[in-house]
């Protein structure tokens, strides 16, 4: 049997595996560094964030997927320091010549002119206003937002044109926008979903090292319901036999804070993210490893994941029926639904092009 390699302190990934679809290098980690670092008694240096400036030359993207309730997104960032080992964007780094693993949660990319790409799209000649999805692909409030801001930027001119967007986190931080937001929401432009997978502290530094502990996300949906901005939890995502005991007791804590609106969904392992999530689980649940990708492989077809539009984020099986019912159950329990919140799009005045007055 193979020894899975010690998991760096901080980190999601337990390596820097890289992608088999494309002709990127192969790293592996030095065992006979490891040991003699064991033997010297001496820890495994942690791993530093870096931060790369990119000159992106646009900022929204377009989609058509029948799997989500959007059209069009904005990630200001590239990788994601929250680490979550399960995050489905993982694979994009592959695109950057990095590894979907550890350079994901270390090597990241920062486009310090996203409001600006955004001004220039949203003004544009036959633009018409949808809700911007905000923390799609990376969260928008992980660490380096504190630096650059460029979250509070672009709803900063959603807020100057009246444009709806809607935010995903994993992170309080949200509440450093909570001016903007209250404004946002007093217009119905915005709504805000938190992630939170479990409610025990030491599985979320497992999972999600970097990202805020359950209770703080708690404590910010409760803030957020507070001021008028419409919250919403995801129990997301479900781990068979790893979160999936959390499911009630996330919902009946969102519950007492005043949050009405809740979905779940099923872990997904696209691409790179199967085999490190296999050796996550080597690593962190080696008794509970083989049973935990034995319930995915029945519940995706016998795969690790399902890549299919319309079953992918449709997983069948006695688990995922189970996991319905036991959602469907402690929502009517707790007065919950599974509700979108609609978004005005009514209001949208569109910013002048390149500082010109419009004649037209």
């Amino acid at each position: 049997m193979a020894v899975s390699p010690p998991a760096p302190r901080g980190r999601g990934a337990v390596s820097g595996a890289t992608s088999t679809r494309f002709a990127l290098p192969q790293r592996e980690l030095d065992r006979d560094w490891l040991d003699e670092r064991a033997a010297l008694d001496e820890e495994v240096p942690r791993l530093a964030t870096t931060v790369t400036e990119e000159a992106a030359r646009t900022i929204l993207s377009f989609n058509q997927s029948p799997d989500v309730p959007f059209d069009r997104s904005v990630n200001a960032y590239r990788g994601c320091e929250h680490g979550c080992i399960y995050c489905f964007a993982r694979p994009t780094h592959a695109y950057l010549d990095l590894s979907p693993g550890l350079d994901f949660e270390t090597k990241l990319f920062a486009k310090p002119q996203a409001a600006k790409l955004l001004r220039r799209t949203l003004a544009a000649r036959g633009y018409r206003p949808a809700p911007i999805a905000m923390g799609t692909n990376t969260d928008p409030y992980q660490p380096i937002e504190k630096r650059y801001r460029l979250t509070r930027q672009i709803l900063e001119l959603c807020l100057e044109v009246r444009h709806p967007v809607t935010i995903t986190t994993k992170s309080d931080r949200v509440l450093d926008d909570l001016d903007l937001l209250r404004e946002l929401a007093a217009r119905k432009l915005t709504a805000v979903a938190i992630s939170v997978t479990s409610l025990d502290a030491a599985l979320s530094r497992k999972l999600e090292p970097r990202a805020a502990t359950p209770m703080k996300r708690l404590a910010a949906l409760g803030a957020l319901v507070e001021a008028g901005v419409p919250a919403h939890i995801n129990v997301s995502p479900v781990i068979p036999a790893i979160t999936e005991d959390w499911i009630e007791r996330i919902l009946e804590q969102a519950a007492e804070r005043g949050v009405r609106s809740a979905n779940w969904i099923m872990l997904r392992l696209p691409h790179e993210v199967a085999p490190l999530f296999r050796e996550w689980l080597d690593t962190h649940f080696p008794e509970r490893a083989a049973k935990v990708m034995s319930i995915i492989n029945q519940i995706r077809g016998g795969r690790d994941n399902d890549p299919n539009f319309h079953s992918r984020m449709k997983p069948q099986g006695v688990w995922p029926d189970l996991t319905r019912a036991r959602f469907r159950k402690a929502m009517a329990r707790l007065g919950m639904e599974r509700g979108r919140i609609e978004l005005d799009c009514s209001q949208f005045v569109a910013p002048e092009r390149d500082g010109q007055m419009r004649l037209f």
